[in-house]
């Protein structure tokens, strides 16, 4: 059995190489970076586009998703020294509009202090890609 990341607890390093991205209320034990933007498109059409975009990319490795297709984590490594991230995504449909859902981003290093803004970058071009 997969497990996958659980926004409401999640606990942040100290040091700078994690980004969070989510939305207002969802993670209690850590302070996200930015918040999520609403996105016009249904959870499981946000979820095929996720998935296919994850695929698409060559650097992305290892996609796992969960059977309600709501949760996905996968391993970014860097092309010049084969580091390795882990991105974990959370989808979560608007209740009050099945048309619409956000979503919460995690993208942390295994190793190092600082990933000299690696993370950050990904989870916002990720988020450009859906725009």
């Amino acid at each position: 059995m997969t497990r996958f990341t659980d926004f409401e607890t999640l606990t942040r390093p100290r040091t700078p190489n994690t980004f969070l991205v989510a939305p207002d209320g969802v993670c209690q034990s850590a302070d996200p970076d930015q918040e999520s933007p609403i996105i016009p498109m249904a959870a499981s059409d946000l979820s095929r586009k996720l998935r296919g975009i994850v695929e698409a990319e060559g650097s992305w490795k290892d996609l796992r998703v969960s059977d309600d297709g709501m949760k996905m984590h996968f391993v970014a490594v860097s092309s010049l020294l084969r580091f390795k991230d882990d991105v974990s995504i959370e989808i979560i449909p608007d209740a009050s509009d099945p048309g619409h859902s956000t979503l919460a981003i995690y993208s942390a290093s295994r190793v190092g202090h600082s990933d000299l803004g690696a993370n950050r970058k990904r989870v916002r071009g990720l988020l450009g890609l859906l725009g």
